[in-house]
């Protein structure tokens, strides 16, 4: 069965990409694709700032990732970056575990004028951890998600669209990557 890892760099479960993390998740069940779940805010954050690479959350971690045939990385943009919380948890990965995944990059950020951060920032994070294939990532307005209450949220219908198309490209790759799926 395809195996998907999602990194999410999220602050708290609170963050309107908890939104996009959820549509995701049930885009890929629907594709009968299983995914796991890195939250790095969860992570021991002693861990993180310390780079604990022995630790058995952060091996537990690196685990789900190895273990995956693609990879989803969600971060909101932050200071025309990615989250510093995401950048803690990258540099505790080994040198090339990301070689022969699929990446999808989904970003949240307060304007289109931070849409940059995916290829100047965070792709080549990524490909210096071996990534070479990238689906185009996704970027979307904070404000096209509402937040409806407890880690429910209501995403616009032209971020929806981006997000599915990005998504779908994103499993077709997969399903040509590992056609038993």
């Amino acid at each position: 069965m395809t195996k998907v890892a999602i990194i999410t760099g999220a602050p708290n479960d609170q963050s309107r990409l908890n939104g996009i993390l959820n549509y995701a998740l049930t885009l890929l069940r629907e594709e009968g694709i299983s995914s796991e779940v890195i939250k790095v805010h969860a992570l021991p954050a002693e861990d993180l700032i310390t780079a604990k690479f022995d630790s058995l959350a952060i091996t537990e971690a690196n685990r789900i990732i190895k273990d995956s045939d693609g990879l989803l990385v969600l971060t909101p943009v932050y200071k025309a970056s990615y989250s510093g919380i995401l950048k803690t948890y990258l540099d505790l990965l080994p040198q090339k575990i990301l070689e022969d995944k699929i990446i999808l990059p989904l970003v949240i950020g307060g304007s289109f004028g931070h849409l940059l951060t995916i290829d100047y920032a965070l792709n080549p994070v990524l490909s210096a951890l071996g990534a070479s294939h990238f689906v185009n990532g996704v970027f979307t307005i904070d404000h096209h998600i509402e937040r409806k209450g407890l880690n429910q949220f209501t995403i616009q219908k032209e971020a929806q669209h981006r997000l599915k198309k990005g998504l779908d490209r994103f499993v077709k790759d997969l399903k040509i990557s590992t056609p038993l799926i």
